[in-house]
C-alpha cells in the first residue's frame, strides 16, 4: 500500500518539461480539430436557412430555431425510422454478443484442429472488407427472400460482424483463468452453467467493447441498409437523413438537427459503457 502511494506521489510530482508543454499544445490542437465539426453541426441545427448561408459557421444563431428539430421529426418520420434503426441495432448486437462469446470460448479452450481452422476462417473474414461482398450478399439475400425484411437486415448485420466479434472475444478469452472453470466443474457445474455463471461475468469488458463498436457500425450504416431495404416503413434513420440531400435542393438545417438526434443514443451508450470499453481495449491490446 505504501509502495503504491509512493508511486502515485512520484507520478503526481513529475516535473513539467518542455516536452510536456509541446504535447499539451499538440493535443489541444488535435482536440479542436475533432471538436470543430461537432460544434458547427450543433450550431447549424439551431440556425435559420438565411443564417446558414450568410453567417460564419462558428457564429451563434440570433434565436434558437427549435423548428428544425420539429421538421426533422416530421420529414424523416422519426418514430418509424428511429424504431427501425433501434430494432436492427439492438437485436443484431445482442445476438452477436451471445454468438461471439460462446464461439470464442470454444475456440480458446478446445485445442482440436477444427477449432483452429474456424479461428483462421474468422480472421480471413476480417481481412475482406464487407463492401467488396455487397453484390454476393445482395444476390444471396434476394434468392432467400431476405431483402425488404427486418430479419433479413438483422441476419446480414450479424453475418458481416461475427468475424471481428470472434477475433475480439478470443483475444480477451486468454485473460480468463482456466482454473476458475475447472473449479466450477469439480463443484458439479455443467458446461452451460460454467459459461453463464463463471465465464460470462468475466467477459463484461470484451462484451462492452463489442457492443459499442458494433452499435456504432450498425446504427450509422448506410450502404447495407440502403441496399437491402427499399420499403419506406423499413428504412433506417441514416437512409432517411440522406433523402434531405439532393442535387436540386438540400435542407441542411433540418439535416443537422436530424444528425444531432441520431447521435444521442450512441453517445449515451458509449458514456454508459465507457469504463468497460477502455478496460476491454487495454486488455485486448496487451494480451492480443
Amino acid at each position: 500500500m505504501s509502495i503504491r502511494r509512493k508511486n502515485k506521489e512520484e507520478v503526481n510530482h513529475e516535473p513539467y518539461t518542455k516536452k510536456t508543454f509541446l504535447v499539451q499544445i499538440l493535443m489541444t490542437i488535435v482536440g479542436i480539430f475533432f471538436l470543430a465539426p461537432i460544434v458547427i453541426i450543433i450550431n447549424y441545427s439551431f440556425k435559420t436557412k438565411r443564417e446558414l448561408y450568410l453567417s460564419s459557421p462558428l457564429s451563434l444563431p440570433k434565436t434558437l430555431q427549435l423548428d428544425n428539430y420539429k421538421k426533422a421529426f416530421e420529414k424523416l418520420d422519426m418514430v418509424t425510422t428511429f424504431s427501425n434503426t433501434f430494432i436492427y441495432t439492438a437485436i443484431s448486437v445482442v445476438i452477436l454478443a451471445l454468438l461471439c462469446g460462446t464461439t470464442a470460448w470454444a475456440i480458446a479452450r478446445c485445442k482440436h484442429k477444427f477449432f483452429k481452422f474456424c479461428y483462421v476462417y474468422f480472421i480471413i473474414g476480417i481481412l475482406i472488407p464487407y463492401q467488396a461482398l455487397f453484390l454476393p450478399i445482395y444476390m444471396i439475400g434476394y434468392n432467400l427472400n431476405l431483402t425488404n425484411t427486418r430479419y433479413g437486415v438483422i441476419f446480414m448485420y450479424i453475418a458481416t460482424g461475427i468475424s471481428f466479434g470472434v477475433f475480439l472475444m478470443t483475444s480477451f478469452m486468454s485473460t480468463v483463468p482456466v482454473e476458475l472453470e475447472e473449479a466450477a466443474r469439480i463443484d458439479g457445474c455443467s458446461i452451460i452453467g460454467t459459461y453463464w455463471k463463471i465465464v460470462m461475468p468475466l467477459l463484461k469488458p470484451a462484451m462492452a467493447t463489442l457492443v459499442i463498436m458494433q452499435s456504432f457500425q450498425i446504427w450509422n450504416d448506410y450502404l447495407l441498409a440502403s441496399l437491402y431495404v427499399s420499403k419506406k416503413e423499413l428504412k433506417t434513420l441514416t437512409v432517411a437523413i440522406q433523402s434531405l440531400f439532393s442535387a436540386q435542393s438540400s435542407d441542411y438545417t433540418t439535416a443537422m438537427a436530424a444528425i444531432i438526434i441520431s447521435v444521442l443514443p450512441i453517445a449515451i451508450l458509449f458514456i454508459s459503457l465507457q469504463k468497460y470499453f477502455i478496460k476491454g481495449m487495454t486488455v485486448g491490446a496487451v494480451k492480443g
